[in-house]
């Protein structure tokens, strides 16, 4: 029973994780928190305080699934037909949706069938716990609402983890994270101060060169008269960068051509495009994923991204959407839709 008033919903501005977990663990608080934000929900679930599971909304069955693997790499794949014989599948006007709290129930499944003992499950448990609650300590706004009733009560428990060690974990792996980060961004820093040196060089030596032609083509002037456009593009295949390079005038833009989508980033880094044409069918990373990583990069928020690819489907253009392209050019193409395009965007 709770009791506490600590459950009305709220509508938050700012929110306070830290200080929030602090209170439910010292008022031995019993229920579900449900935390919200535009895209991601949390639920942490307590008895008298103590942390029994905790759930995030974003790649759940993926998260769970890596854990799993790692105790036994017996335990078979989770898909439609595995979610079906879990019991995990519910009917609803013909559509089968999950259960709620299917991966915990996925958990007890497992447990139930003799793939992990009862200490396995804790240790997944805890293991789960610190990745979500690493991911929920860093909100900085949403809002959340405490229900008294544990929808859980109905499944064997298999731990009452301390709130306080489990934070104090995440807490830890988050100034490392962060104290690499800045590892990174050092070493990044004194490699781009060195690149800078040797290409004040290159300029210098690149502007006796230019000198020396101006005498033979007073025309080299005029290229520097007008706005001079750097477009990356990004495709696995050269015949594909060589079409994009030949339908864009080398007069207005600079392509730099990119066929290794792995070391993408750091050639798009290095080059400071006004626009990226990125491909969305290739090996290893596709384009969904390097527009996402390059979105979370600060300098490359605004650059607009045009997703190329030969998808057309509604699901393909709203993941466009999600990763933030600015966006969606269809193959094939003619000159004349990809100058549209790129026009439109840094015309």
């Amino acid at each position: 029973m709770m009791t506490t008033s600590l459950g009305s919903y709220r509508l938050f501005h700012k929110l306070h994780p830290l200080s929030l977990l602090a209170q439910l663990s010292t008022r031995k608080v019993t229920g579900c928190l449900n935390v919200f934000t535009e895209l991601f929900s949390w639920s942490i679930y307590l008895e008298q305080g103590k942390l029994t599971y905790a759930t995030y909304s974003d790649k759940v069955f993926e998260r769970l699934e890596s854990h799993v693997q790692r105790l036994n790499q017996e335990i078979p794949n989770f898909n439609h037909a595995t979610y079906e014989q879990m019991g995990l599948m519910s009917e609803t006007d013909n559509n089968s949706q999950l259960i709620p709290n299917a991966d915990y129930s996925a958990i007890c499944w497992l447990f139930k069938q003799n793939y992990i003992t009862s200490k396995q499950a804790e240790m997944l448990i805890e293991e789960l716990a610190k990745e979500v609650l690493e991911s929920f300590i860093s909100l900085k706004e949403g809002n959340y609402q405490l229900n008294p009733d544990n929808s859980l009560n109905e499944l064997p428990k298999f731990c009452h983890l301390d709130l306080q060690l489990v934070v104090e974990h995440c807490q830890k792996q988050l100034r490392y994270r962060q104290h690499l980060q800045s590892k990174t961004l050092a070493n990044h820093n004194f490699s781009t101060q060195t690149n800078s040196a040797q290409a004040i060089k290159n300029k210098s030596d690149s502007d006796q060169v230019d000198q020396i032609e101006q005498k033979f083509n007073p025309s080299v002037l005029s290229k520097f008269d007008e706005k001079l456009y750097t477009i990356a593009c990004i495709d696995d295949s050269q015949a594909v960068l060589n079409s994009l390079k030949h339908f864009l005038d080398e007069k207005t833009f600079s392509v730099v051509m990119i066929n290794d989508p792995i070391k993408a980033l750091m050639q798009v880094i290095r080059s400071k495009p006004d626009l990226i044409l990125l491909d969305v069918e290739m090996p290893n990373l596709d384009g969904y994923e390097l527009c996402s990583l390059l979105r979370r990069h600060s300098a490359f928020k605004n650059t607009p991204i045009i997703m190329v690819t030969g998808r057309t489907g509604f699901i393909d253009k709203a993941k466009a959407k999600i990763v933030r392209s600015s966006g969606y050019l269809t193959k094939p193409f003619t000159r004349a839709d990809l100058l549209r395009m790129v026009s439109k965007h840094i015309g």
